[in-house]
Order: C-alpha cells, then sequence, then structure tokens
C-alpha cells in the first residue's frame, strides 16, 4: 500500500511538471497568469473572506488588555489568565492541516461555514461564562474555528486566483486582517476602561452573522468527488487523532515550561515526552502506513522549502513577541493605562498594512519574491536590534519612531513568505503549501508564548532580586502592572518600571538574535516562476458546467 502510495505521488509529481512545463513552451502560461482579472464571483469571495479574516483578527488581538479585568471578575488565578489567551492559540494551530484535508474531500465551503460556525459558538459561551472553565472551553471552541477559518481563507484564495496574481489580490483580505489586528487591542483597552469585558466578544457577533449568512451563497466551489462513505474511509482519522494530541501535549508542555512550572517539573517535562513520541509517530504514519495521509510531507523535500518554513516558525513567534510584549513594556515601564498601550501599536500595524499592499503588487509585477524576503529580514534584524535601546525614560516620540520600523519590516516577511512557499511547491500542492505556511507560522506564535514568557520571567527575576525588590512578582508580572500603576510614585514605583525595562532589554536582546537566525535561513530561499496556469479541483458551478461543455 505504502509503495503504491509513493508511486501514485511520484506519478501525479511527474504529470504536474510536464503540464508546467508543456505550458511553458506553449505560452499560455503566461498569458493566463498575468492577465487574470476577477470576476463578479470572485469580487464577492474576496469580501466574504475579507471579512472573515476582521472578524479572527479582530478577536486574536483583543484579549490582552482586557486580562486584568477578567481574572477580576471570574475570580481567576494567574494559571488560568494565562490560559485564557493560549488556549486559543494551541487549539488554533493544531487543527489547522486536517481542516484544509476536510475541505479536500468534503468541500471548501462547507468547512469554512463549520469553522465560522464553531466560532461562533465559543464565542457565545465566552460571553455567557461565569467562571474560567467556560471561559476556557469557548475560547478552546473559537481557536478549532478561528484556525480553520484563518487557513481555509487562503486554500481559497489559490483555488480563484492564479499564483503571479495572487499576492497582488491577497492584499485586500491582509489589509482586513491587519485592520482587525489593529483595532483589536485600542477597543479591548476601551472596553476594559470603560464597559464590561464581555464586550469583546458582543464585538464579533455582527461580523460572523454576516460570514454565515455570505459562505453558502458566495463560496460555491466544487470538486469530484467519491461517495460519502468512500471519502469518510480514506479520510486519515488515525494521522489526524496522532497529529492533534501529540502537537496539542507537546504545546502545552512548552507553554507551561518557565511560566506555570519549572522546566525540570514532571508537568512540564511529561507533555513535551509525550509529545515529541506522538510527533515522530505521526510522520511514521503518514510517510510509511497511511493510505491517503493528510499531511504532505513532501511539500519538505528540498532544503529552499524547510527553510522556507523555518522562517515562517521564526517569524511567527517574533511577530507574536513584538505585538505581546511591547504593549506589556508601554503599560509597566512608562505607566501607560490598557487603551493608550493599545494605541501604541498603531505605528506598527500601520507600517504593515501598506507594506503588504505593495509588496503584494510589486510581486505581482515582477514575478519574484525573494527581493522582499531578504530586504524584510534585513529590517527585522535592525528593528529588533533597535528596542534593546527602550527603557522606562524613552521619550514618546522615542518609542514611536522605533515601533514605525516594525511594521514595513513584517509587511516584507509576511507577503513574500506566503507565496513563496505556494511557488516552491507544484501547482496542485500549492493550497496545502498555502496551509501549512499558516500552520507554522501559529506555531511558531505559540513558541514564543513559553519562549517569551520564560526569558522575561527569569532576567525579571535577576533584576528584582538585584534592586531588593520582591522577586515574586516576577511569577506574576503581568497581573502586578495593575498594582503598580495604581501606587503613588516614589522610588520603589521607580526601580519596579526599571527593572521591567531592564527585563525587556534582555528579552530584545534574546529576540535578536532569533531575528539573525532567521536572516541566515532566508539566504537558502530559492527562486521559482510565479508564472503558472491555475489548476485546482475546486471550481465554480459555472466553469465545471463551462469544462463539461
Amino acid at each position: 500500500m505504502t509503495e503504491e502510495n509513493s508511486l501514485s505521488e511520484k506519478s501525479g509529481d511527474a504529470e504536474h511538471e510536464a503540464k508546467d512545463e508543456s505550458a511553458a513552451v506553449t505560452g499560455t502560461e503566461p498569458v493566463q497568469s498575468t492577465e487574470w482579472k476577477p470576476s463578479r464571483s470572485e469580487w464577492l469571495i474576496f469580501l466574504n473572506l475579507a471579512i472573515i479574516s476582521l472578524i479572527v483578527s479582530l478577536d486574536s488581538s483583543i484579549l490582552g488588555p482586557v486580562l486584568p479585568a477578567i481574572a477580576r471578575s471570574l475570580h481567576g488565578n494567574a494559571n488560568e489568565t494565562f490560559w485564557a489567551g493560549t488556549s486559543y492559540l494551541v487549539t488554533c494551530a493544531i487543527f489547522q492541516p486536517f481542516i484544509v484535508s476536510l475541505s479536500d474531500a468534503f468541500g471548501r465551503r462547507q468547512l469554512l461555514f463549520s469553522s465560522l460556525l464553531l466560532f461562533t459558538i465559543g464565542t457565545v459561551l465566552c460571553c455567557l461564562a461565569e467562571n474560567f472553565r467556560t471561559l476556557l472551553a469557548g475560547r478552546s471552541i473559537q481557536g478549532v474555528g478561528g484556525g480553520g477559518a484563518l487557513s481555509l481563507v487562503l486554500v481559497i484564495m489559490t483555488d480563484i486566483v492564479p499564483l503571479r496574481q495572487r499576492p497582488k489580490y491577497y492584499s485586500l483580505i491582509q489589509l482586513a486582517w491587519a485592520v482587525g489586528l489593529l483595532s483589536g487591542p485600542i477597543a479591548g483597552g476601551g472596553f476594559a476602561e470603560h464597559t464590561t469585558w464581555r464586550w469583546i466578544f458582543y464585538i464579533n457577533f455582527p461580523f460572523c452573522g454576516i460570514g454565515l449568512a455570505m459562505v453558502p451563497f458566495v463560496v460555491r466551489l466544487r470538486a469530484q468527488r467519491a461517495s460519502l462513505q468512500d471519502r469518510l474511509m480514506k479520510t486519515d482519522w488515525l494521522g489526524a487523532f496522532l497529529f492533534i494530541s501529540s502537537t496539542c501535549s507537546f504545546l502545552i508542555g512548552i507553554t507551561w515550561g518557565g511560566t506555570q512550572y519549572p522546566w525540570n517539573s514532571w508537568r512540564t517535562i511529561v507533555p513535551i515526552v509525550l509529545g515529541v513520541a506522538g510527533i515522530v509517530a505521526t510522520l511514521c504514519w503518514e510517510r510509511h502506513g497511511a493510505p491517503q495521509p493528510f499531511l504532505r510531507l513532501w511539500l519538505f523535500k528540498d532544503h529552499a522549502a524547510t527553510a522556507a518554513y523555518a522562517c515562517s516558525v521564526l517569524q511567527g513567534l517574533l511577530m507574536f513577541a513584538h505585538l505581546y510584549y511591547l504593549p506589556m513594556y508601554l503599560q509597566s515601564a512608562q505607566a501607560y493605562g490598557p487603551m493608550l498601550s493599545g494605541v501604541g501599536l498603531v505605528p506598527i500595524i500601520g507600517g504593515l498594512i501598506p507594506t503588504s499592499v505593495i509588496v503584494g503588487g510589486v510581486m505581482t509585477r515582477l514575478g519574484r519574491y525573494r527581493w522582499a524576503i531578504w530586504s524584510g529580514w534585513a529590517t527585522i534584524i535592525v528593528s529588533t536590534g533597535l528596542l534593546i535601546i527602550l527603557s522606562s525614560s524613552t521619550p514618546t516620540y522615542g518609542w514611536i519612531l522605533l515601533f514605525l520600523t516594525i511594521g514595513p519590516s513584517h509587511g516584507l516577511v509576511l507577503t513574500s513568505l506566503n507565496f513563496a512557499l505556494q511557488a516552491l511547491a507544484t501547482e496542485r500542492d500549492g493550497a496545502y503549501a498555502a496551509a501549512m505556511y499558516t500552520f507554522m507560522r501559529t506555531f511558531g506564535m505559540c513558541l514564543g508564548v513559553a519562549f517569551g514568557g520564560t526569558v522575561f520571567q527569569n532576567r525579571m527575576l535577576v533584576h528584582l532580586a538585584a534592586k531588593g525588590l520582591d522577586q515574586r512578582v516576577a511569577k506574576d508580572a503581568e497581573a502586578f502592572i495593575l498594582v503598580l500603576n495604581s501606587m503613588p510614585d516614589s522610588a520603589e514605583t521607580a526601580s519596579y518600571r526599571v527593572a521591567y525595562a531592564e527585563a525587556f532589554r534582555n528579552l530584545f536582546e534574546v529576540l535578536l538574535g532569533v531575528a539573525v537566525l532567521a536572516g541566515v535561513a532566508s539566504a537558502f530561499v530559492k527562486h521559482a516562476s510565479m508564472d503558472r496556469v491555475l489548476d485546482s479541483e475546486h471550481v465554480f458551478k459555472e466553469q465545471e458546467e463551462k469544462s463539461k461543455a
């Protein structure tokens, strides 16, 4: 069975390569990719996908400023407060690859609608929560739905837009995503200061309603499929179970390590060991046992793709660290409130949005992506290095100027890495390459929780001890910010602010090393042609009827 799968995989690759070569010789490929224009149906899908991206990004960024208020209202401890954000990230990451695989068998529209429905159900649970158990259940369900929607938005773009034009039109979706990312912390801070925290979930309902109403009528993609029984029998349920359970165990362990429990605690070691063993078992099953593996391991077949996926993980880590810890720096070292710390992200997102749009247009025009990857990582290294000079006495204009360097650098990498991986895969594997990129970036964000939290907490402990301050603050540094900002100005208050600033400086020093590592990895990303004929099994109903005729 394995040999048969391997032979079919190789013959499929050869067939796609022959198609690409034939199209290149006849000249038909560049014509389609450069002259493609969206019809009314495609524009409606773009609008629908933009609304869904706005919902998911808004929800992922709105929680931070409200966490202390939620902890007070639901009488939660530091561990429960920590998991209010982390549970969403973990479930968002681990279900993405399998949901995309299911959409191949059961339809893009059906899985996108189901993902959005799960997100809405999770939102209802969060709104009704009277304790942290209900809230964490709601956030976990939101994560499954949000992760599925996030990956399917990108996958559907690979179904309807040729690769050469994809960066240009996907920048419209990224624009909506960035607006949600920008408005989330501001809205969350406003709700935290002026009304109930439940409004961070109430605000989702209008967008969820519009998205759910549009998907059945707008995402009218069809594919040739076997009977329902055959599809259920051929679905890789065992591979999905192994992958989801093992990655969940691994991510729980690393997010606990150094923050909730010491790294040498059995509570940290056991889930990490079980997770690693499960991931190894998953890879063995997908490579040698699965009749139709849901993980396309051949996406990693050359060093260029592997380097690009590694860069995706590291960018997720860095982006999470920048967007999470910089508002925390403003609240602790600079004494800003939740709303103003959210406004502090405007220089970052304000630079990311136009850069992503411009890069998408230039990539479509040139048909090249390595210039954006290399310049993006060079500027990420510089911007992360500049953050080291932040202190408790940095003036407002100083940190604004430093924050302005972060957005454009991430905008360059965010767009270019995505489509580089699609170009490095065969056209039929483009959807899976896009989904794997989204998973890797979200996985990197989960690593950022453990990585950033461990570095910050350990360095905070050192600086508190050096200043003769209460070292217990390091264990619950985020919650202590509210206490610190309510204390009158004094030498002790100033010492705490300096300790926070110095711990952040150490964190940015380590993040600089991560950025340099990613920059080195990006040098191995090679060029691949973006001029391809669109080749997807999922097409509009009208196109299907036309091809039959």
